[in-house]
């Protein structure tokens, strides 16, 4: 559907916050302009009574004719489907672009919505703001840093810093998820020139700090939108329960509120949640959506997708995908399929390939990073639910193995808490030092 149906057109192309965090979107002049006002449907309504999907039409029958064999089977939620069946690649290409109605689901089928950031006022600069994600930030990591730095003040407030300390202090590092390729680091700058002495754990937790720093500086990369490339396709992956869906909802308020043209695709047709939930994220932040029915194929949408977003001239399209287990052989082999078809209809896409990580999973996130860049070319991460987990330290693990870029990190569930990842904010935060600056 195109942005007329979904609102006024959007306000002029401006730089906010995020746009000056994210390295800029345009070289005009910064503007202002009212943000235009939101329909916000509401998705705890009584459930209408079941539709029918509107019947396909000649073509689509032509050209989707694997698909429509059979109807979309009923998949609970946070369960695993078997793969739908798919249409070839060469009919993919000849699909039309039409956009289906979804049956309507029970509100509790649904994960929240947040609602969309409001309008940072003139008054409010970017440092303040950057204060305030700080603060949420050192919060958000509070359980990390305290089972690290609690034990790490047990070890060495009584004792000499001898080799069965150091060992001690290994252990906890790991524990902490830091790793043990960085445990080993942070072990080995510590013991330097301090054996047999005394050490206060403010001075651990110093060269904690800066030795996560050091591993994440690197990877620390914002998000840019390459202009040259409309639409400029992002593919979100991730297992299920990531956040992929609602990460898609809150990028799409942050580049809507700076003027840009934004689509979305439902491309997790395994559950019908997951398309009404997008197209609640559509309407609140006057995106785009283009969906199929429940069950239909995934290559098929993100087909559709590009078609309509080139006739639309879409700025970014943002494409979902069925959250799937790294150690489903099946379900990887659909998504490499929508990865051949995006490639196949768009040279050089997917743009960017983002891999959703729940932080609270911990080690399990390695095994994720290594299947889903295997088979989706993972090109950055957002690492989500940082907020009130004990395994934050994850992160520090995955960027000293895989040296991915690290381009987002949520620690709250407003769109506001979805930020670009900052290296010395998050190691300080992780080893629990205590700033004025900030």
């Amino acid at each position: 559907m195109s942005d007329s149906e979904n609102g006024p057109p959007p306000a002029p192309k401006k730089k906010g916050l995020w746009s000056r965090l994210t390295g800029g979107w345009s070289s005009e002049p910064e503007t202002s302009a009212p943000q235009a006002p939101e329909r916000e449907p509401d998705p705890l309504a009584p459930a209408a009574p079941e539709r029918a999907p509107a019947a396909e039409t000649d073509a689509d029958v032509q050209a989707h004719e694997d698909t429509s064999a059979e109807p979309a089977q009923d998949v609970a939620e946070g369960e695993e489907a078997p793969a739908p069946e798919t249409v070839s690649e060469a009919a993919v290409e000849e699909a039309p672009v039409q956009e289906l109605p979804v049956p309507p689901i029970a509100p509790s089928e649904m994960e929240p919505v947040e609602s969309a950031p409001a309008e940072t006022p003139a008054a409010t600069d970017a440092e303040g703001a950057k204060t305030s994600f700080w603060r949420r930030l050192t919060s958000g990591l509070a359980r990390t840093a305290s089972s690290l730095t609690q034990g790490i003040t047990d070890l060495v407030s009584k004792r000499k810093l001898d080799a069965d300390t150091l060992e001690e202090l290994e252990d906890i590092l790991i524990r902490a998820d830091l790793g043990t390729a960085t445990a080993a680091r942070i072990v080995t700058e510590v013991g330097r020139g301090r054996h047999d002495k005394m050490i206060g754990a403010d001075e651990v937790k110093g060269l904690i700090a800066a030795e996560v720093e050091s591993i994440l500086a690197p990877v620390a990369r914002p998000l840019v939108i390459d202009t040259a490339q409309k639409p400029f396709i992002i593919l979100m992956v991730g297992v299920n329960g990531s956040g992929k869906t609602t990460t898609i909802g809150k990028l799409a308020a942050q580049w809507k509120s700076e003027g840009r043209k934004v689509m979305l695709a439902a491309g997790d047709t395994f559950r019908a949640a997951a398309i009404e939930q997008l197209k609640v994220w559509g309407a609140r932040t006057g995106a785009s959506v283009v969906a199929r029915a429940p069950g239909a194929d995934a290559a098929g949408v993100a087909h559709d997708a590009i078609t309509q977003a080139r006739a639309e001239g879409a700025d970014i399209l943002l494409i979902d995908t069925a959250g799937r287990l790294q150690n489903r052989t099946e379900l990887m082999a659909e998504l490499e399929k929508v990865v051949r078809v995006v490639k196949k209809l768009e040279p050089g896409a997917p743009h960017a390939v983002l891999l959703v990580l729940d932080a609270t999973v911990g080690q399990n996130a390695l095994s994720q990073v290594e299947v889903f860049t295997k088979i989706a070319g993972v090109t950055g991460l957002v690492m989500t639910k940082l907020d009130g987990t004990a395994r934050g330290g994850i992160l520090v693990a995955i960027a000293a193995k895989f040296g991915l870029p690290v381009h987002l990190i949520g620690v709250g569930e407003g769109a506001e808490d979805l930020q670009p990842f900052a290296a010395a904010d998050f190691a300080r935060a992780i080893a629990g030092i205590e700033t004025d600056a900030r």
